[in-house]
């Protein structure tokens, strides 16, 4: 039998993902990793988000986004990491055949096999029945018997941090040798082969709201230069002053004092902020649309560069005028064939019978012919919503849809 001292300890996990079944093609969508000593004392931890190339099912349990999912890598660039984390270990979680099951067809999907067994890891649900004889058979429940905190459900690594305090509760409760000692020996044996690690970077949630611009600065990359060379060096300070939507202080100071340094009056400036507007409203047309969130950047930009309120329609009707011919709107008509897909706030059946309501025709798969695919996320990786981007085919959350469907003329805030 291996020595305690000579054990590498745990490996307790827990995975997020798109449903119950793998079987039926549900993918793991998240993984969070808590090593222990074998005294139970937590040595490290890791966590990442899975892109699973499909929709992300229950997100209304998970809450995780499609929008920070595609920054995420796939399960075969992150298996040797996985790989690496388990090997020599005992692997834990709570409810471990369902996390097994998953991280099994995980790696069964990549061709690969693993040692990892149900009899060979220790399952912190199963024994709650030995260890907290009263308590639930859910994590919270059993966290909360054994007064460990829980905040966060259904995140992988929060949830495996809690499991992990369950599992280091059940083995101050053993004494010096656990009921599972002789699993040590077998986890130092078992071979897990050579799977290669890519050294592809983990990605947590809100990695989005980190790496994504925001559209603003977006738009400000795509705006026309302005060509006079004071009016350059002006707007490219402006530029940077609005970048996080707030001209502070300093910038204000610098500002003035580069105006100064450029010989620009006060009627000039004034109309270089009304040439920025102008222009930050001509690529904000470019698509075609301006959606509610731009029309809003419009208006705070607007009050930021101390215009009148009413500049901000003025410039777009001007640079709509200037760029733009008359914009064709989005509209669906009765007998249009509308697509649903993800896991929504109501059934399927309720949202598909308000569409048939307002004359519209749910239809099942996306073809050329369909003309708004309504999507839980509308950023979603499912195939449904890949396939509606190449057609060219808007997508629009179940809110969006809503208010189309009670709206006179029944405005899309797309276009075709």
């Amino acid at each position: 039998m291996l020595r305690t001292d000579d054990a590498l300890g745990y490996a307790v996990i827990d995975v997020e993902t798109t449903g119950l079944r793998p079987s039926r093609h549900d993918r793991v969508i998240e993984v969070g990793i808590v090593h222990l000593d074998p005294a139970g004392a937590i040595t490290g931890e890791w966590t990442t988000l899975v892109n699973p190339e499909r929709d992300l099912g229950p997100q209304h349990i998970h809450g995780i986004t499609a929008a920070d999912v595609r920054h995420a890598p796939a399960f075969g660039e992150i298996a040797g990491s996985v790989a690496n984390l388990l090997r020599g270990r005992i692997v834990s979680a709570h409810n471990l055949p369902f996390d097994l099951r998953f991280v099994t067809h995980e790696f069964g999907r990549l061709g690969m096999t693993t040692p990892l067994s149900d009899d060979h890891g220790v399952c912190t649900m199963s024994w709650a029945a030995h260890f907290l004889p009263d308590a639930p058979r859910t994590l919270p429940g059993c966290c909360a018997m054994a007064d460990i905190p829980l905040n966060g459900h259904h995140d992988a690594l929060i949830d495996a941090r809690a499991a992990a305090e369950l599992l280091r509760h059940y083995i101050t409760r053993t004494g010096t040798v656990t009921p599972w000692h002789h699993l040590f020996t077998i986890a130092s044996k078992a071979s897990w082969g050579q799977i290669s690690d890519t050294g592809a970077a983990w990605v947590r949630r809100g990695v989005s709201a980190e790496r994504d611009s925001h559209f603003l600065s977006r738009i400000l990359d795509r705006m026309p230069r302005v060509t006079q060379p004071a009016a350059d060096s002006y707007l490219a300070l402006l530029d940077q002053a609005l970048i996080d939507h707030h001209i502070s202080a300093s910038e204000a100071d610098a500002l003035v004092e580069l105006a100064s340094d450029l010989g620009l009056q006060r009627a000039d400036a004034e109309r270089l902020h009304l040439d920025y507007l102008t222009a930050l409203a001509q690529a904000a047309l470019a698509d075609g649309v301006v959606t509610d969130a731009e029309r809003q950047e419009l208006h705070l930009v607007t009050t930021l560069l101390g215009l009148p309120p009413e500049h901000a329609d003025q410039a777009l009707e001007q640079a709509s005028k200037e760029t733009h011919p008359a914009i064709a709107r989005f509209t669906l008509e009765p007998g249009d064939l509308v697509v649903f897909t993800g896991e929504m706030d109501g059934d399927r059946q309720t949202w598909e019978a308000r569409a048939r309501q307002a004359g519209y025709v749910p239809h099942s798969n996306i073809t050329k012919k369909v003309r708004l695919l309504i999507a839980a996320d509308p950023d979603s990786l499912s195939g449904k919503a890949r396939k509606a981007r190449s057609y060219g085919i808007p997508i629009v959350t179940p809110d969006s849809f809503a208010r189309m469907i009670t709206q006179v003329g029944r405005t899309s805030p797309r276009s075709k």
